[in-house]
């Protein structure tokens, strides 16, 4: 293991000093301009002549000058993520300006302001953290209890990627709060920006090799893509050189450069002064697990082992992404495809090969194209895998077999298999608030426990001695913790983004609908005659950006205008399948009107154990829409509840 210093001392920027000028990706100071016929990439694109994208060097860098978005011109100037934002967070002003609004997401922060609160813009952020694996340390969770209540809104928020968000922070209290959670074993660094975010992997603390495996892996990637500038440390800790152990892999994949992966004398040797064109996603899972949503990541990572359950190597699919623009076709969700197979040794390697792929690829122009998945959709994934074999220097393997997908929740008490157990708690759209976080407090305070957090908002409690359970279950109960048999199926698997009020993105609830939404589809269960141990999986969003996956939904409801969704219909239970637009600007008040038909024709007419999903994909929406534009009531006789 290598001690890495995380944090720079004295890093500060001079407003009258130059800013290196913008060279495609390389600082025209540091790197000698020789043009590699390897390196070099030519936008072929059929769309326009004008896509820019960044390159490694370039014979005409002031050919780019005016054609890339605002962003990157915030990013190339910003002296690697510290100006405007160090003199922003410092004056007397409520909010921070445009620059170092968009710098401080690479921080973990968004600012924000409350759309309830009218008249005023009452200006607040919020704070994301970075847990791989979902992974929360002890001290950790007591310490954002606390920030909840000393410097947020009561409340801590458990996210679909496995971090926490905290919300209704002051400007004035960012620097406490940031340092406070810095020093608590945590970060909030990559939470948020152009860059790699939170890397996911199942939660469950099984001691099978396979997902301690995949377990590690996420660590190390997640270590690998870290900003490495201390950009964050010189902000939020003074410069304080906080010191983490990295494992050596970790540090050797970073600095080679045998490919020509690297800036060679950058602060930034993966990033740069650019960092990627969009956010950039990454889970690792084993085989079966897909707790995940394996398939919606930029880059999915899969644990193959031989047959004594020792992991060999990895598959990897690349291009998942749920984000899209209302009425704007050429946006849309996508899901992974198959890239091959890297023996385990490589990892590290592939997937600093994609990256650099992408941060060299992608588009800076349009930040709507600027994911991977549209890279990937102009080129076709054969010449997408040979421009990756270049930076990875091998090439890849043929994928390997695969069992067929599950969803896992993990709810109830579970053995770890090393004589401990451990409890997976349903958490309502992830909200830790009132009488349960009190509760939670207690239980982790009393037993010393570290937790994680899944990334269908659940929380998981770890390392707990049988002895323990009789008590922790009489704390859970007591708080109004429910047993995993007491919650509605349609709740397990169901999942919504904050939206409103809090989002500037959102046009509609989402958190704060779906409980009723939840309620009133297990009614039309009941009056069509479907059984309470029948669900569909259901996920809301207040936009089109997809932060709750809709898209993979077997009905996702998208906000696209006051009180009103487009409904998506679709996915499959294991989130294998991509669900499709099937109406658009449907009320909130006439969702019934939709989901009367479409439940009880499923009911009548699905074939044995046909999932709600892929009855509707079978049936085709042709046929569906005019069920529902024909609907009048049930008919005559078949008005019968589940439970008659």
């Amino acid at each position: 293991m290598a001690a890495t210093a995380a944090g720079v001392g004295g890093v500060g920027v001079d407003r009258a000093a130059p800013i290196n000028e913008f060279r495609g990706m390389r600082l025209s100071g540091l790197i000698q301009h020789r043009i590699s016929s390897r390196m070099l990439r030519v936008a072929t694109s059929s769309r326009s002549s004008s896509v820019v994208r960044a390159v490694s060097t370039s014979t005409k860098p002031e050919s780019s000058k005016g054609k890339r978005s605002k962003v990157e011109l915030f990013k190339e100037q910003s002296n690697f993520l510290r100006y405007p934002l160090n003199e922003e967070i410092m004056n007397d002003a409520p909010n921070i300006n445009e620059a170092a609004t968009q710098l401080i997401k690479f921080h973990g922060s968004y600012q924000q302001t409350n759309r309830d609160e009218r008249g005023i813009k009452a200006y607040q952020f919020m704070l994301r953290t970075k847990n791989p694996c979902g992974k929360v340390p002890n001290q950790l969770y007591l310490a954002m209890d606390d920030l909840a209540d000393d410097f947020g809104i009561g409340t801590l928020r458990l996210t679909t990627r496995q971090t926490f968000q905290l919300h209704g922070i002051l400007k004035k209290n960012l620097k406490t709060v940031m340092s406070t959670i810095i020093r608590n074993m945590g970060s909030t660094l990559g939470a948020c920006g152009d860059l790699n975010r939170n890397v996911l992997a199942p939660a469950a603390p099984y001691t099978r090799k396979d997902y301690l495996f995949a377990q590690e892996t996420a660590e190390n990637i997640a270590a690998l893509l870290t900003p490495q500038s201390g950009a964050y440390y010189d902000l939020w800790v003074d410069g304080e050189k906080v010191m983490s152990a990295e494992p050596a892999e970790v540090v050797k994949a970073r600095n080679d450069n045998s490919n020509g992966t690297n800036f060679p004398d950058s602060p930034e040797p993966i990033y740069g002064t650019q960092f990627l064109p969009r956010k950039f996603k990454v889970a690792v899972t084993v085989p079966t697990d897909n707790s995940v949503d394996i398939l919606t990541n930029d880059i999915g990572i899969v644990v193959v082992s031989d047959d004594n359950g020792e992991p060999q190597g990895f598959n990897i699919y690349v291009g998942g992404g749920m984000g899209r623009t209302h009425r704007v076709e050429t946006t849309f969700p996508c899901l992974g495809k198959p890239l091959g197979y890297v023996p385990k040794e490589d990892i590290l390697y592939a997937v600093k090969a994609i990256v650099v792929t992408q941060r060299e690829n992608g588009r800076r122009d349009d930040r709507r194209y600027s994911r991977m998945k549209y890279l990937i959709n102009e080129w076709g994934i054969d010449k997408f895998r040979t421009v990756v074999e270049q930076y990875y220097g091998k090439k890849f393997e043929p994928f390997h077999e695969l069992p067929e997908w599950e969803f896992k929740s993990y709810l109830g008490w579970h053995d770890q298999g090393d004589g401990a157990l451990f409890c997976g708690l349903h958490i309502d759209n992830g909200r830790i608030r009132g009488a349960m976080k009190k509760a939670l407090r207690e239980i982790i305070e009393k037993y010393s426990l570290n937790m994680r957090i899944t990334p269908n908002q659940n929380l998981i409690l770890c390392d707990i001695h049988h002895s323990w359970k009789k008590d922790i279950s009489a704390t859970l109960a007591q708080a109004g913790f429910l047993q995993p048999s007491e919650v509605d199926l349609l709740n397990v698997t169901a999942m919504a983004c904050p939206a409103l009020p809090l989002c500037p993105l959102a046009t509609t609830e989402a958190e704060r609908g779906i409980p009723d939404i939840l309620k009133r589809v297990r009614a039309v269960f009941d009056k069509v005659g479907l059984t309470p141990d029948e669900s569909v999986v259901i996920r809301v969003t207040g936009c089109p950006n997809g932060c709750a996956r809709p898209y993979m939904a077997e009905l996702g409801l998208v906000g696209d205008g006051p009180n009103s969704y487009q409904i998506w219909l679709g996915g499959t239970p294991n989130q294998t399948s991509l669900a499709a637009c099937f109406m658009d600007k449907v009320k909130v008040q006439n969702l019934e009107k939709v989901f009367e038909p479409l439940f009880y024709n499923w009911k009548t007419k699905r074939l044995q154990a046909e999932s709600f999903g892929s009855f509707a994909t079978r049936t085709g929406f042709d046929k569906l829409r005019e069920l529902v534009e024909n609907w009048e009531a049930l008919p005559v006789g078949d008005n019968l509840t589940a439970h008659s």
